[in-house]
């Protein structure tokens, strides 16, 4: 059975609403009819490299902090990185994968999805996230949701399609 892992960094009530749809849509009983998908709910400073490797697809996501991903999201990242088959130029840059991990599992082409929620501005943050990832070789499944300020119900809607999104591409 493939495996969605959701990966978030959810401290405001902003955040566990977006969760929630994200989640909602991950479990949407018509994608869910033909091939169902696992679906994993991890917080950030909880989720483990054997969370990563086990999944088949990915959604993340954090708030917008100092123009970067929440500190926990990129705790994610540093705990995870090298184990599940990130790879660094030789200046300790990001760079491209080859997908091979110390267990010899890859995660390279497997899609993902973010949702961003800040006061301000979400560039920098989604631009972090989509470098890191990016030197993962994951593979963008569904346009990023960036929401500023409050949450509306336009916003929701597109967390639900979201992680519907993701889902549907696990089940190809």
């Amino acid at each position: 059975m493939p495996r969605l892992l959701i990966v978030h960094h959810s401290p405001s009530r902003s955040m566990q609403s977006l969760l929630e749809q994200v989640v909602s849509g991950a479990h949407d009983e018509d994608v869910q009819a033909g091939t169902p998908v696992e679906v994993v709910v991890r917080p950030a400073l909880e989720a483990s490299a054997d969370d990563v490797l086990a999944a088949d697809g990915y959604v993340l996501g954090t708030t917008a902090n100092f123009g970067y991903m929440s500190g926990a999201l990129k705790h994610f990242f540093d705990s995870t990185f090298l184990a599940v088959g990130g790879a660094l130029d030789p200046s300790g840059a990001p760079a491209v994968s080859t997908g091979s991990t110390t267990s010899g599992r890859e995660t390279t082409g497997r899609p993902y999805g973010l949702w961003l929620h800040g006061r301000y501005d979400l560039t920098g943050a989604e631009r972090s996230v989509h470098s890191i990832v990016g030197a993962l070789g994951w593979r963008q499944g569904y346009d990023v949701l960036g929401v500023l300020g409050e949450v509306d119900d336009a916003a929701l809607d597109a967390a639900y399609a979201l992680g519907a999104t993701i889902t549907a591409l696990l089940t190809d």
